[in-house]
C-alpha cells in the first residue's frame, strides 16, 4: 500500500475524477431539497399555500434534476456516436481522391438509421503490383458482422501490397476467415451449452468478396467469390464487366486448388467501374419492384458530370427516391475512372483496341490486352 507523504495533495482517481462533475448537480439539488425541508417554515405549515409553495419547490428542484439528466444522456450519446463515426472511418476509410491515377470515390448507406457501421467492406489501394480493389458482403448484421468484416479488410490491406498474385491475397482473405471463426469458437467455453441458433449462425457465416487489379496499362483481372460483378461505364452505357460464374462464398466451401484470375480485358481512359453491394440492386419500393441499378448508371453517365462522386450522388438519390427511405439492406458503392490520359491518348487506344469495320457491343470496350 502506497502512502502519501504528510502535507501533499491527494490524488482522486481518475474515474472518480470523471464523476465529480456529474455528480455535482444531483448532490446540490438534493441537499437543496433537504435544507428546505429541514429549515424552512413553510414545509412544516399545514396552509394551504404554505403546501403549494413547497409543492412549486419540489417540482422546480425535480425539474432541474430531470433536464439535468436528460443532458448527460444527450452528451453520452454525441460522444457514442462520435466513437461509432471514428469506428467506422477506421473500418471503412473513405478512399483517397486519386488512386494511382484512378479518380475514386465511395459511400456506405446503413439499413438501420442509427447503426454508422455494418457488414459491407470496400477498400482500394495503389500498390507495386497494380491498384488492387475489394469489395464484400458479410452475412447479417450486428456486432459479429462488423468484426467479420474488419477482419477481411484488415487481411487484404496487408495482403494487397505482400502478394504477388490475386490468388495470394484471397487466400490469405480466406485464412482470416478461418482465424475469425476459431477465435469466436474458442470465446464459448463449452460449445455444448451454445444455442442451436448460434450454432446454426456460426455454420452459416460467409462473406461474398470480388477482388479487382487494374494494371498501369489499363489491364483489368479479377477474382469473384458470390459477389455480384460490377458495371462498367463506357460513355452513356453500363454493362456487367464480364459474365462469367464466380466461386462460392467465402466460409461456406474451401477454395479450390487453381485460382486462375478472370482476365476483363482494359479499363481504357475515361471508362468507369462501380462496385457494389447486393442491397443495391435488391432494395425495392413499396409495390415490391427492384431499384434498376443499371438503368440509373447509364443515366447519370449522360446527364452528370463524369465524377465518381457527382455519379454516387446522383445513384444515391435515385435509390432513396425509390426505396422512400433507408433500404432494407446495407448498401456499398465504390467507383473507380480511369484518368490516367489525356482525351487525345483515350481515342488513339479505342481505335487500337477495336476494328473500326465491325459494329462494336458495349463490352467490347474493355479488350484484352495486347
Amino acid at each position: 500500500m502506497i502512502r502519501s507523504k504528510p502535507g501533499a495533495p491527494r490524488r482522486v482517481p481518475p474515474r472518480l475524477r470523471s464523476r465529480v462533475p456529474g455528480l455535482a448537480v444531483p448532490t446540490a439539488l438534493g441537499a437543496t431539497a433537504v435544507a428546505y425541508r429541514m429549515t424552512c417554515p413553510l414545509a412544516h405549515d399545514d396552509a394551504l399555500a404554505a403546501r403549494l409553495i413547497s409543492s412549486a419547490v419540489m417540482c422546480a428542484l425535480g425539474t432541474g434534476l430531470v433536464v439535468h439528466a436528460r443532458h448527460r444522456l444527450l452528451r453520452e450519446l454525441r460522444r457514442s456516436r462520435r466513437t461509432a463515426e471514428t469506428a467506422q472511418n477506421a473500418l471503412l476509410r473513405p478512399p483517397p481522391p486519386r488512386v494511382d491515377g484512378l479518380a475514386a470515390a465511395a459511400v456506405h448507406l446503413s439499413a438501420d438509421p442509427e447503426a454508422r457501421i455494418g457488414g459491407d467492406l470496400y477498400e482500394a489501394v495503389a500498390t507495386e503490383h497494380g491498384v488492387r480493389a475489394v469489395i464484400g458482403d458479410v452475412r447479417g448484421h450486428g456486432l459479429a458482422a462488423v468484426e467479420t468484416a474488419a477482419a477481411v479488410l484488415g487481411s487484404f490491406r496487408e495482403a494487397a501490397h505482400d502478394e504477388a498474385e490475386l490468388a495470394g491475397v484471397l487466400r490469405r482473405l480466406e485464412r482470416a476467415m478461418a482465424r475469425r471463426r476459431r477465435e469466436r469458437d474458442l470465446a464459448v467455453p463449452d460449445a455444448a451449452a451454445a444455442s442451436t441458433a448460434q450454432q446454426a449462425a456460426s455454420a452459416e457465416e460467409f462473406v461474398t468478396v470480388l477482388l479487382l487489379e487494374i494494371l498501369p496499362d489499363g489491364g483489368v483481372r479479377a477474382l469473384n467469390c458470390g459477389h455480384p460483378w460490377p458495371y462498367l461505364l463506357t460513355g452513356a452505357r453500363a454493362e456487367p464487366l464480364v459474365r462469367a460464374d464466380p466461386l462460392p462464398p467465402l466460409g461456406l466451401f474451401p477454395l479450390p486448388p487453381g485460382l486462375p484470375t478472370v482476365p476483363c480485358g482494359r479499363l481504357l481512359p475515361g471508362d468507369a467501374l462501380v462496385l457494389y453491394t447486393d442491397g443495391a440492386e435488391e432494395a425495392r419500393d413499396a409495390e415490391g419492384r427492384f431499384f434498376p441499378l443499371r438503368d440509373v448508371l447509364g443515366e447519370a453517365a449522360r446527364t452528370t458530370p463524369s465524377t465518381p462522386r457527382s455519379l454516387l450522388r446522383t445513384v444515391l438519390t435515385e435509390l432513396l427516391r425509390h426505396t422512400a427511405g433507408p433500404p432494407k439492406d446495407d448498401v456499398a458503392l465504390l467507383v473507380l475512372r480511369n484518368e490516367r490520359h489525356g482525351e487525345g491518348t483515350r481515342s488513339g487506344a479505342r481505335q487500337a483496341a477495336r476494328p473500326s469495320a465491325a459494329q462494336p457491343h458495349p463490352t467490347d470496350r474493355l479488350q484484352s490486352p495486347a
